[in-house]
């Protein structure tokens, strides 16, 4: 991931919070009401990514055509959709930003979707470590014996985690 650069940010509009929330909602359901506020601010950055801020911290993002909770988000935000659980021999590995392997996926929530996001956390103790990109829908990745599953976007300790703002 290239070097992330403030360029712009601002709050937004009371109509486009109504917009940003449903398509929250379209991502983790109704659980989106986590996550309400009533001044919600826009980062834009220099990278594919744009952080919107709840009570001054980055709560969610968006990124290609979906916005979904930020690993920060996820921890202080707790919610059971879209959760991938991998066992504790995986993390290591998560937290240099690889990609999630079927044989280290311990559970999923049966709401994953392909091409969607989905928060990565270990199994212990149940704390949010990444948000990645489902390669198969739920059923059919705990149905896979091998291959990657996930693609990371976002781990703790990476940029966005490290964004000073």
């Amino acid at each position: 991931m290239e070097e992330i650069k403030v360029k712009k940010r601002h709050t937004i509009k009371k109509s486009e919070i109504a917009r940003i929330r449903n398509a929250l909602k379209d991502e983790i359901g109704d659980e989106e009401t986590l996550f309400t506020s009533k001044s919600i601010e826009v980062v834009e950055t220099t990278s594919a990514f744009s952080i919107y801020l709840v009570e001054k911290k980055p709560a969610f993002m968006a990124f290609e055509d979906w916005i979904f909770p930020t690993v920060r988000g996820a921890i202080e935000h707790p919610f059971a959709a879209r959760r991938i659980t991998i066992d504790s021999g995986a993390v290591p590995y998560v937290m240099n930003g690889a990609d999630i392997m079927r044989p280290g996926i311990v559970a999923a929530t049966p709401d994953i979707k392909k091409d969607r996001p989905c928060i990565i956390a270990e199994e212990r103790y149940g704390k949010p470590l990444a948000v990645g990109v489902a390669l198969y829908d739920g059923t059919d990745l705990l149905a896979l014996e091998k291959g990657k599953a996930v693609r990371t976007v976002h781990r703790v300790g990476d940029l966005i985690w490290n964004l000073e703002l």
